[in-house]
């Protein structure tokens, strides 16, 4: 792997501690089990010895990964391990080790965070909030970050940003805002963020943090909920601020707003079943409700909040949220709840 030197390879817990006593180690990988050794006491003699050590688990014992967090690992990552899983963990290490670099140096990090769920905003800690010149400058911006740096031609913007306008009009309403968004960013340090070339734009995403990027990495992340990543997959359920780009009225963006609450909505239902299959009710329950709240008709979200409430043995919550649903259904679609729903709400009454 390119720019990674592999200093050392061990099969004892003592030839890898008298390595990295004398050896100079950035990252260490370990399995929980080390011949006869214990990996996870191994981890902790390294951290006693090195304590910015990025450590990291690989294994197939994903039972020990609450242990292992003990001694707060970069990353516990369950075998078999693809190419591009571990590519992932080391880049992670090396941003780290910049970072830290670069504090010890005393230069500060600067990177520009924007937030597009439940709103849209940017700021940096060099020069706080942006504040946007225009509407359409936020606009396009919005634009170009939805399309995760990849280059759009000049017609496909004017056509999805300023479609009422005749062409003419168009093209000067969108010079006048790529100024407007390069003038925003400036005093953030940002100012060629926004790259043009050849009638087609982008955005340069190496020194921007955009929430609903990262959300959606995380998400693909997490394709299967266990123990060992749980406590994360619970961290990430409740980043979601809210919609894509709330309360603007992006029409080019609704694609892209359906697909991530899709996304969201399919995950939590899976951490929601996760919890609910280990007990953990209350957890489960807080992350069906909200799932209820995003579409109150949606009947397997319903079914699952029912199936909490029976299994937590709480009946006048089953019994309220039932009675809700089906006055909903009446009153909105003239329906009645289905057989499923009426024979689960039967079976725990």
């Amino acid at each position: 792997m390119q720019g990674v030197e592999l200093v050392g390879s061990f099969q004892h817990a003592e030839e890898a501690l008298n390595f990295v006593r004398s050896g100079d180690v950035d990252l260490a990988f370990l399995d929980i089990k080390i011949a006869r050794d214990d990996g996870l006491e191994l981890a902790r003699r390294l951290r006693s010895l090195r304590t910015e050590l990025d450590i990291v688990f690989t294994t197939s014992h994903s039972e020990f990964a609450l242990h292992a967090y003990d001694v707060y690992p970069l990353d516990y990552m369950v075998k078999p391990i693809s190419r591009n899983r571990l590519a992932q963990t080391v880049a992670q290490a090396a941003g780290r080790r910049r970072a830290s670099s670069d504090e010890a140096g005393g230069r500060a990090v600067n990177r520009l965070t924007v937030r597009g769920m439940g709103g849209f905003e940017a700021s940096s800690q060099q020069a706080g909030t942006v504040k946007w010149i225009s509407k359409k400058s936020m606009e396009l911006f919005a634009y170009l970050l939805v399309n995760r740096g990849r280059s759009v031609t000049k017609i496909r913007i004017l056509e999805d940003i300023f479609p009422e306008r005749p062409l003419k009009n168009a093209e000067a309403y969108l010079h006048t805002a790529v100024y407007q968004l390069r003038k925003a960013l400036s005093p953030h340090g940002y100012k060629e963020m926004l790259i043009s070339a050849q009638e087609q734009y982008r955005v340069d995403l190496e020194q921007a943090d955009v929430d609903f990027i990262q959300f959606e990495h995380d998400m693909k992340q997490l394709s299967e909920i266990n123990e060992a990543n749980s406590a994360a997959a619970i961290d990430l359920e409740k980043q979601f601020a809210g919609e894509l780009f709330e309360n603007h009225s992006f029409v080019w963006a609704t694609a892209e707003h359906e697909r991530l609450g899709v996304m969201y909505d399919s995950f939590a239902e899976r951490l929601a079943i996760w919890l609910l299959d280990r007990k953990r009710f209350r957890e489960a329950a807080q992350i069906a409700r909200r799932l209820v709240s995003r579409n109150e008709f949606e009947e397997e979200s319903n079914l699952l909040l029912l199936s909490i409430y029976g299994a937590l043995g709480d009946r006048q919550s089953l019994h309220n949220h039932y009675e809700h649903y089906k006055q909903l259904l009446l009153k909105e679609l003239g329906l009645q709840p289905s057989p499923v729903v009426q024979l689960l709400y039967e079976q725990y009454r």
